[in-house]
Order: structure tokens, then C-alpha cells, then sequence
């Protein structure tokens, strides 16, 4: 509303006095109300969240200086339930940093991937080129020819490829390039069922302290199980007892609270009951007998056989380099034996070890007898627990079992029965995983 003053003196005139007439004007400008859309009360969540996100520093919240229980944010319709308490923030928190460590640890998988396929080349070629040269000192020789700077040159060159294949197969056969690859490939693969899992809870909704204690804990033992540098904290490549892979925290009371998510969804005692129990039993038993000792004796076979590639050779580049250096200055033919062959086998042997990555056999099979091991402990742990709604849900246990050990439920139940009634045939026995 806009208002004009407009003031006139008037035609009409009176004896005692002047009249003037003023003139108001009034002018309104309406502009019409426009509706806006109201966002849904899930976005409008999401909104507030990212706002709140935004506004609480990274510091404060790695540095538990943020003293309050909940962040509140208000909206049109003031609701309480647009809460976001500590559990959650940390939760969100622990994800990025977890994120992060499948980034980190995918990069240095491929860097370490690349290390064996180069490093194998280089190798291969360094040694058949020294070969070739001594192959080349030893027909010059033959010939007659052995008085020229062509055979010097060719037994020094020969003789100095072969030291320089020696001392990079030594430190190769010691790190392991494909081992090392196949660590980090691993890490990666379990980082992201890690960051999975939070997801999950998450949608779950209701986060307690105990469920930020346990991704922290797993976060860290994921670190020490895997760690990214080389020197210092290397897991060693040729261990002297082989054991499965270990990369989860200590089991106990970990399961706490899980039951009381689906007590009223499922049957009987949190899904429980005398069958089910058996049932596990007999797959603990199997998992001990059958499935750990096995993968546990493939590693041993690779590493055994790993051993003996790695060993043999720097020792056949070494004893090329030796029989090179010595072409033309003895009468007899050891030399050229030696320079050529023994070059020669050093190369099959190479590429038999880092081609074949038999130290990524060997991480294979030791990864897979930690995830036997950790299906083990997580059922024992849940039997242990004399309260049902303690227990992870019976049903979903179940379920989750049979398909990591790629069987459906059903056939995972038919295998508890011939198990148990088949428990004198140990030779004969079926292995209770389907996967490898």
C-alpha cells in the first residue's frame, strides 16, 4: 500500500479566512501469493541433517568436544523426532573414515599389482639377455674368435646383467609383490562389507555406544591385519607356522542387543530352538575337522613350494653370474653351462613363482581359513549366551550361515543331519563349505 499527498488551494473562497483542500491518493500494489511446494518430511530430514553436518566442525567431533546428547533441529511443524543424536554423528563419522580406507587400500592393491607384472618382466628379460650374451661369448669362443673386446664386452655385460637379476629377485622373492597385491585386495573387499554393515545399522536406527565401540574396534583390527606400508609393520611372507587370517576384534559380548531387534518378528525364543542348536554344532565340528584343517593345509603346500621357487632363484642367477665372468679363461665347458643355463632356469623358475603368484595362493587360502574361523567363533560366541533375546536372531543366523557357505537353508540342514549321523566316516566326510 502506497499513499500520495497531493495539496491544492480551493477555487472557493471564504470572508474570514483562506480554505485549502488536500487530496489524499491512495495507490495499492497487490501481489499475488504464490503457493510453494512443501517437501516431505524425509527430505525435509535429510536437509537439516546435511545443515547440521555442515556446521559441526570435523575437530570437534574426531576430539568428543561436542558435550550435548542430540542435535536438535526445528521445523515448521516443530517434531521430535528430528533428532540426531551423538551415535549417529559417529557412526556417519566412522563411515567416512572407513570409506576412505577402501579408497587407500584399492590404490595400493593396484600400485602392488603393477609391481609384479613389471618387476616380472624386467626380470625375465634382464635374464634371457644375459643368456643370450654368454650363449654369444661361447660361440666367439668356439670359433676361435676370443682374443677381441667383443667377448670382453659380452662376458662383462653378460656377467652384470646377471648380478642385477640376482640382487632384485632377492628383495622381490622377499616382498612378494603378488602376496602383497592380494593383502590389499582383501582389506579392500572387507573394508567394504564393513561400511556395509554401518549402513545398516543405521537404517536400523537407534545406535547405542556399544555399536560405535564395536566399528571402532573393527576398524583398528582391520588396520593391523592388513597395514599399508612396507617397512616396519610387513606382514611376513614365509611364516614358520601357518594359521588363518585374523582381521576381527575379540568376539565376546558382541552380540549383545542383536536379539531385541526382531523379538517380536520371529518364533519361539528369538528364532532358537533344540534343532537349530544341533544343527550348528554339527557345522562347528565339520568347520573344524574338514574345512579349517584343509584350507590351513593348502597354505602350508603353497608356501612350502613358494619357499622352494624363491630360494632357487637367486641361487641360479647367481651361479649364471659366476660361470658368465669365467667364459674363455677355463679350458673346460662348466662356464658356458652354467652362464647359459643356469640363466635360462632362473628365468623359468621366475616366472613360475611371480607368473603363477603362488604367494597369492597362499594369502588366498589363509584368508579363507580366517573367514572359516571367524563363522566358528561368531557361532560359539552366540551358544555361549544362556539368554536367548542375547543371541543374534536364530533365523537370520541361519540364513546368513548356509549362503557363506554357499548352500541354501535347506541344504545346509540336510548336511547337519548326514553329519551327525556320519561321524565315524572322517576320510569320507563332506566339506561343510561349497565355495572353494
Amino acid at each position: 500500500m502506497a499513499k500520495l499527498l497531493v495539496s491544492s488551494p480551493s477555487s472557493v473562497s471564504c470572508s474570514s479566512f483562506s480554505c485549502h483542500r488536500t487530496r489524499t491518493i491512495a495507490a495499492t500494489n497487490t501481489v499475488p501469493k504464490i503457493p510453494l511446494p512443501r517437501l516431505p518430511d524425509h527430505n525435509r530430514a535429510l536437509v537439516a541433517d546435511l545443515n547440521i553436518k555442515k556446521h559441526i566442525p570435523y575437530s570437534a567431533i574426531a576430539t568428543n568436544h561436542i558435550k550435548d546428547e542430540c542435535f536438535h533441529y526445528s521445523d515448521t511443524n516443530g517434531c521430535e523426532s528430528n533428532q540426531v543424536s551423538m551415535e549417529v554423528a559417529k557412526l556417519h563419522l566412522i563411515m567416512e573414515i572407513v570409506a576412505d580406507r577402501v579408497e587407500m587400500h584399492k590404490n595400493v592393491g593396484t600400485q602392488r599389482d603393477n609391481w609384479n607384472h613389471l618387476l616380472l618382466t624386467s626380470i625375465n628379460m634382464m635374464t634371457l639377455s644375459a643368456a643370450t650374451m654368454a650363449a654369444f661369448a661361447a660361440i666367439m669362443i668356439g670359433t676361435g674368435n676370443d682374443n677381441n673386446s667383443s667377448l670382453l664386452a659380452l662376458k662383462v655385460s653378460s656377467t652384470v646383467l646377471y648380478a642385477a637379476v640376482t640382487g632384485m629377485l632377492v628383495v622381490m622373492n622377499k616382498i612378494q609383490p603378488s602376496q602383497l597385491a592380494e593383502e590389499q585386495r582383501n582389506a579392500t573387499r572387507l573394508f567394504k562389507q564393513l561400511h556395509r554393515e554401518l549402513r545398516t545399522r543405521l537404517s536400523l536406527g537407534d545406535p547405542s555406544e556399544h555399536d560405535v565401540n564395536e566399528a571402532i574396534e573393527k576398524v583398528l583390527a582391520l588396520d593391523k591385519a592388513y597395514p599399508l606400508p612396507l617397512l616396519g609393520s610387513m606382514l611376513e611372507k614365509f611364516p614358520r607356522k601357518v594359521e588363518p587370517a585374523r582381521w576381527w576384534p575379540e568376539l565376546k559380548h558382541r552380540n549383545k542387543r542383536k536379539g531385541e531387534k526382531f523379538r517380536g518378528r520371529s518364533k519361539g525364543n528369538n528364532g532358537w530352538d533344540e534343532r537349530l542348536v544341533e544343527e550348528l554344532k554339527e557345522v562347528v565340528r565339520v568347520l573344524k575337522r574338514k574345512d579349517i584343517a584343509e584350507c590351513v593345509r593348502m597354505s602350508e603346500k603353497a608356501l612350502n613350494f613358494n619357499k622352494l621357487l624363491a630360494t632357487s632363484g637367486p641361487i641360479l642367477s647367481g651361479v649364471a653370474a659366476f660361470g658368465s665372468s669365467f667364459l674363455g679363461s677355463a679350458d673346460s665347458s662348466w662356464p658356458v653351462m652354467f652362464g647359459v643355463i643356469g640363466g635360462v632356469l632362473a628365468s623359468v623358475v621366475n616366472t613360475m613363482e611371480h607368473g603363477g603368484q603362488i604367494g597369492m595362493m597362499f594369502e588366498f587360502y589363509r584368508g579363507a581359513s580366517g573367514s572359516l574361523k571367524l563363522m566358528e567363533e561368531s557361532i560359539e560366541e552366540n551358544m555361549k549366551e544362556q539368554e536367548f533375546d542375547s543371541r543374534e536372531n536364530g533365523q537370520l543366523l541361519e540364513i546368513k550361515l548356509a549362503l557363506q557357505l554357499g548352500r541354501s537353508v535347506s541344504e545346509l540342514r540336510q548336511f547337519a543331519a548326514l553329519s551327525s549321523t556320519d561321524k565315524e566316516k572322517t576320510s569320507d566326510e563332506e566339506l561343510a563349505n561349497k565355495l572353494l
